[in-house]
């Protein structure tokens, strides 16, 4: 009895430790979005965040974007020709890469580029005692540095997002028209039969949730890494995981949602 009862306590143990970063970082994004309305706002801080996400996502997003796109399309062409509904591959590759694809790949390249930035930034402020300092200061370290930094990184992804999405349908239209002899009429006019604008406005508002996620999982991760740079790097390749294990888990929520609430265009 007494085995066992160390054996349960054990076990709620464990799923403490495991369940307290969860909380924390569910924590740290409320207090994002509460500080996002304490003036003054960081617009400093806020531009120059922006123009580094920018700077460093762009074409590797559009290069990943065009291989993306011509995969899609070649699988959608193939697969139509086999059941002999050519006639909508245009529309099956545009949903494929608006509603799935371009959001996915947009939060990819953020997380893999900026959001270990900012994990290593901020990991290394904390690992000198930069973060304490600042809060025996009287300075929210979470306003000064996160909030920018997060709104940045979602308006970037917003904004990305489109691009990507431009790319990868421009991709996915040569590659069917070249590689598989489509007609670019009807790869163009089967457009409107299946697509519709809440397929773009629900892509950008996975974008822009998932570049949420990115900039609080890499936020957190770089203000509570283990001591000495080997924890920083540690953090960062840790930001990059659990950030893209919870992108396909909210992707997958979010679709089943939007296919629940949206009913597919003629249906």
């Amino acid at each position: 009895m007494k085995g066992g009862g160390v054996s349960v306590a054990g076990q709620q143990s464990r799923f403490a430790r495991a369940a307290t970063p969860v909380g924390q970082a569910f924590a740290l994004a409320l207090e994002v979005i509460r500080l996002t309305f304490r003036r003054p706002f960081q617009t400093r801080e806020f531009i120059e965040q922006f123009w580094f996400t920018a700077s460093v996502s762009i074409l590797p997003a559009a290069l990943v974007a065009i291989p993306f796109g011509a995969v899609i399309a070649l699988q959608l062409g193939s697969l139509t020709v086999q059941i002999g509904a050519q006639s909508y591959t245009g529309a099956a590759s545009v949903l494929a890469i608006v509603q799935q694809a371009s959001p996915i790949v947009t939060a990819l390249m953020l997380a893999g580029a900026a959001g270990t930035a900012i994990c290593a930034d901020l990991g290394a402020r904390t690992i000198r005692d930069e973060i304490d300092a600042m809060q025996v200061l009287g300075i929210s370290p979470i306003h000064r540095l996160i909030v920018p930094r997060t709104w940045a990184l979602v308006i970037v992804a917003t904004l990305l997002n489109g691009m990507v999405s431009v790319v990868g349908v421009a991709g996915g239209y040569v590659f069917n028209v070249l590689v598989q002899g489509g007609t670019p009429g009807a790869y163009l006019a089967s457009f409107s039969s299946l697509a519709q604008l809440s397929d773009l406005w629900v892509g950008e508002l996975k974008a822009a949730i998932f570049g949420f996620i990115a900039a609080v999982v890499a936020s957190y991760r770089g203000l509570h890494p283990r001591p000495g740079p080997k924890g920083v790097g540690d953090a960062v390749n840790e930001s990059v995981v659990i950030t893209f294990v919870l992108l396909f888990l909210v992707n997958l929520a979010i679709t089943t949602v939007y296919l629940r609430l949206v009913p597919g265009k003629g249906a």
